[in-house]
C-alpha cells in the first residue's frame, strides 16, 4: 500500500443510504462452473429485485474482464487477483446502498473466504450455482469447453485447473432440470425471509 494516505470518513453512513433505498445492502456472490448459470441466474433475480423497487447492480466476470480486471488473464495468480478487485469494488457498492451481484467462477475457497472478510456479518451472501460439470459441459454455451479438451485454452476450471466446491454457502441453488425463474425466486426468497428487502 502507498504510504502518506489517511482513509477518509463520509458523513453519510452505510445506513442512511440503506434507508434512503428502503432496503438493506449486500453482496450477492454467485459461484459456480462455467456454463453453471450464473449470469443467467443472477440476471434473472436482478429483474425480480428491480420490479420489487430494490436498487441493485450486477458485476459479470466477463464484462469486469472488458475493463476494470483487462489487464488480467486466467493463471491461478490472475484469478486470485481478478476476485481481490471485484471484492473491494463490491464492498463500495454495498457501501453505497446497493445488493450487488457478482458472477464469477471464483473458483477458490481461499479467495472467496477473503472477499468474505471485506464485509461486515451478514453483508456477504454466497451463492452457489450447483451444477454437475457433465451439464456444463453439455451447454457449452460458448464453446469452452471444447477448447479446453482440445487443449487450447489453458487453466480452464474444472478441466486442468481446480474447482472448490463451497462448503457453507448460503444460498444452494440446482439448476439440473429446473426453470430459470424458480432458480431466481428461491435467491429472492432467502433475502426475503432474512430481512434483506427491509430498511430496518
Amino acid at each position: 500500500m502507498a504510504e502518506n494516505i489517511v482513509w477518509h470518513e463520509h458523513k453519510i453512513t452505510r445506513e442512511q443510504r440503506n434507508k434512503l433505498c428502503g432496503h438493506k445492502s449486500c453482496v450477492l456472490w454467485y459461484t459456480g462452473l462455467s456454463g453453471s448459470g450464473k449470469s443467467t441466474v443472477a440476471n434473472a433475480v436482478d429483474e425480480l429485485l428491480h420490479k420489487r423497487g430494490v436498487h441493485t447492480y450486477v458485476l459479470d466476470g466477463d464484462n469486469v474482464r472488458h475493463g476494470l480486471n483487462g489487464d488480467l488473464g486466467f493463471s491461478d495468480k490472475e484469478r486470485v487477483e481478478n476476485i481481490r478487485r471485484v471484492g473491494e469494488v463490491s464492498k463500495l457498492f454495498v457501501d453505497a446502498g446497493l445488493i450487488v451481484t457478482t458472477a464469477f467462477i471464483s473458483p477458490f475457497r481461499a479467495d472467496r473466504k477473503l472477499a468474505r472478510k471485506l464485509f461486515p456479518e451478514g453483508e456477504f451472501v454466497e451463492v452457489y450455482i450447483d451444477t454437475p460439470l457433465d451439464v456444463c459441459e453439455s451447454r457449452d454455451p460458448k464453446g469452452l469447453y471444447k477448447k479446453a479438451r482440445a487443449g487450447k485454452i489453458p487453466h480452464f476450471t474444472g478441466i486442468d485447473s481446480a474447482y472448490e466446491e463451497p462448503e457453507a454457502a448460503e444460498v444452494r441453488v440446482e439448476t439440473s432440470g429446473r426453470d430459470v425463474l424458480d432458480c431466481a425466486h428461491q435467491i429472492v426468497a432467502f433475502l426475503a425471509d432474512n430481512g434483506y428487502l427491509d430498511a430496518e
